[in-house]
């Protein structure tokens, strides 16, 4: 029997980005136990704020997992603690963690660019992109951080998990980790094709869009790397020119450095034709996907680019980037072009939607990529990967 602590503090009340992959690989690995001969321990640690009011309560998402462990200590003061050299608070902690689960696992993987220090546990540790070095200019201050903190992590960790092929050579030429310390377990959507989407009067009711408008779809958090404000730029020259009716629907959160993208929205000559949707419900999203005429994604850098994935799972067709893994999870079933020209963006949208056959043939072929990847697969390989220690 293999013992896996695995970390799931990434995942909170609304989850995106990071705490959608451990959300759905967690979901995964806990559904291959009985068969894979694998005893599945969760540690989930309070934020700051919550542990200085003393909540110490996981998520509803995660609450009905049986084995589940919350650590005393936030994130923010245990990584610190992590920093200091022969620290003797670790050990005592730990060993009083290990108390509370039946004793020490095989494996602890630390699913947030970061794995402690375990004595008696082999460390595994997850590492989604570097945009923190690639691209600090459009990092907040918390990812920028991330750098010290990988490369501490990295002295101990005995496996790095990746997502996609582009992370994995970028952790070779940036942090000099041995590719055969690496394992891409490719991420999933988390949708199926064969869901069905809210019926239109549902979604009618909780949304703020005429769906009879045709519409170009934009789903992420609203931060400066996802490029909106160039995809703007690419929308107001297909209206400048006059050959469609489609509004622009951008779907995220407010992550950081959001306010050019509102300013680019009040300044265009087009502004009520640009809606922005504030955190949706999985299905609300899905049956955004499943509407739209077209789904851009114009990010600058991407350790996997998961929209791209689900846009294509949903049957919508994919204008995205030419760069980093995004060529690698679309292949050819979405068309490319650069992120920095906002003209060629344009061109690429207009195909799309003016080229009906071409239009087809994108959905055609996302669908059958899409349906190569599962979240199934990804809780294999991350098996994989632990025994590959073993």
């Amino acid at each position: 029997m293999m013992k896996v602590i695995f970390e799931a503090t990434p995942v909170l009340p609304k989850p995106s980005g990071v705490g959608l992959y451990v959300l759905h690989l967690l979901q995964a690995l806990y559904r291959l136990q009985s068969q894979e001969d694998l005893d599945l321990g969760i540690v989930y640690q309070p934020s700051l704020r919550n542990w200085l009011r003393g909540n110490l309560s996981v998520p509803e998402s995660l609450a009905h997992y049986p084995e589940i462990y919350t650590l005393p200590l936030p994130v923010r003061l245990l990584n610190g603690l992590a920093r200091v050299p022969a620290n003797p608070i670790l050990p005592y902690l730990e060993a009083t963690f290990w108390d509370a689960t039946g004793g020490a696992p095989d494996i602890y993987h630390g699913t947030n660019y970061a794995v402690y220090p375990c004595r008696k546990s082999l460390r595994v540790m997850n590492i989604y992109d570097l945009s923190f070095i690639r691209y600090r200019e459009h990092a907040t201050a918390v990812v920028k951080s991330y750098a010290h903190r990988v490369q501490q992590s990295l002295e101990w960790a005995d496996l790095v998990i990746t997502i996609s092929e582009s992370s994995k050579q970028d952790i070779i030429n940036f942090l000099k980790v041995p590719p055969e310390s690496i394992w891409v377990t490719p991420l999933a959507s988390r949708y199926a094709q064969a869901s069905l989407p809210l019926a239109p009067n549902h979604v009618r009711a909780a949304v703020q869009y005429d769906f009879s408008i045709p519409y170009i779809l934009f789903v992420s958090t609203l931060e400066p790397r996802k490029n909106v404000v160039r995809l703007i730029d690419a929308f107001n020259q297909l209206k400048a020119k006059g050959d469609i009716e489609h509004h622009l629907v951008l779907i995220g959160q407010k992550g950081w450095h959001y306010g050019p993208i509102f300013d680019a929205i009040d300044q265009s000559p087009w502004r009520h034709c640009i809606h922005h949707q504030d955190y949706l419900p999985d299905q609300l999203v899905a049956y955004f996907y499943t509407q739209a005429d077209v789904f851009a994604y114009p990010s600058l850098y991407e350790g996997f680019g998961l929209p791209v994935l689900e846009a294509m799972t949903l049957g919508c067709p994919v204008v995205t980037s030419n760069t980093s893994s995004l060529p690698e999870v679309a292949g050819d079933a979405a068309l490319l072009t650069s992120p920095k020209d906002a003209e060629e963006l344009a061109d690429c949208l207009e195909r799309v939607i003016c080229d009906r056959a071409l239009r087809q043939t994108l959905i055609d072929r996302g669908k059958a990529r899409a349906a190569t990847y599962s979240w199934q697969r990804t809780a294999e390989a991350t098996l994989a990967a632990y025994r590959s220690l073993l």
